[in-house]
């Protein structure tokens, strides 16, 4: 299965936010810490290009992500010309206090008081820009949710005597190019349920975590390790379903019930600290995908 998910009212966000960035200082892109390059959005760094703006990358539920992941991947971005990253949880407002100086910083230009210091908050659907808005301002005034998409429309509020902020919906783009990057959005509840089967889902969560994080499957759901070596995704969901009593009519599994088992427990961090890419896998994933498009390229032939 491959995963899309383009609501309508993105195109329109699209260009609002492309109008809104024209007349930005800083951009603050959030990311969710666990994926921050399946997270990043494409369209955002073409925005930012386009208009040569400076960003400052939030790698936002950084309390939720492997720590070690995390570090190379904030080396990652701070190689980047014009990006400041960092690993924070806009849940606590102590992390959250040091984003205004982070921005004045990369906006030298702005901080002699005589004008406004002018931020714009973008991201996917999901990942903290309302709770990040919210905490920024001590003030509820974006709304925040559980689901994606939750913000349709930008609001813009004065940040201080001399910076002013604007909150821009979610924003998607129109095609995901990897697989694995829509399995790992869908994982982390980026993406709208009614474009993802759960069990799906889980099982490409589940094939990921035996490779990468074994332990933490086996003290959470008591799995003996050297089981562990015989399990592949699914056995993992119906292994889940047997321990949590999840049964159908009749004594089958309920796969589905316990695929939402599974996918809540890596969400709400019960699972660990947990990280689906770091730089290293990203780099391989990329690699393998152009090896593959070049041999199916060789194999249509130059004449197709």
């Amino acid at each position: 299965m491959s995963i899309q998910w383009f609501p309508g009212h993105m195109t329109s966000a699209r260009k609002k936010a492309a109008e809104t960035m024209a007349l930005t200082d800083v951009v603050i892109e959030v990311l969710d810490a666990r994926i921050p390059e399946a997270s990043s959005n494409p369209m955002i760094h073409e925005l930012r290009r386009h208009r040569q703006r400076v960003c400052l990358k939030v790698l936002n539920k950084a309390d939720l992500a492997d720590p070690v992941a995390t570090r190379a991947w904030l080396d990652f971005f701070n190689s980047q010309e014009g990006v400041k990253a960092v690993a924070l949880s806009c849940k606590k407002p102590g992390d959250v206090a040091r984003v205004p100086g982070l921005c004045q910083g990369l906006a030298p230009h702005r901080n002699d008081g005589t004008k406004l210091l002018r931020i714009m908050i973008m991201g996917i659907p999901n990942v903290g820009k309302s709770t990040l808005m919210n905490a920024l301002l001590k003030r509820r005034v974006a709304k925040v949710g559980d689901e994606p998409a939750v913000t349709k429309s930008q609001q813009t509020f004065d940040l201080g005597s001399h910076m002013t902020i604007t909150d821009t919906p979610g924003l998607m783009w129109p095609k995901i190019a990897h697989d694995s990057d829509g399995f790992m959005l869908a994982a982390s509840h980026a993406i709208g349920r009614n474009a993802v089967i759960d069990e799906e889902v889980a099982t490409f969560l589940g094939d990921l975590l035996l490779e990468r994080y074994p332990a933490l499957l086996a003290a959470r759901y008591g799995i003996a390790p050297e089981r562990l070596e015989a399990l592949d995704g699914v056995g993992v969901i119906e292994t889940i379903a047997a321990r949590r009593g999840c049964r159908l009519k009749g004594g089958a599994p309920d796969l589905e019930k316990a695929s939402q088992i599974f996918l809540n427990d890596y969400r709400s961090g019960v699972l660990g600290r947990i990280s689906l890419e770091t730089p290293e896998s990203r780099r391989k994933m990329l690699s393998a995908a152009t090896s593959a498009a070049s041999r199916a390229a060789e194999a249509i032939g130059p004449d197709a």
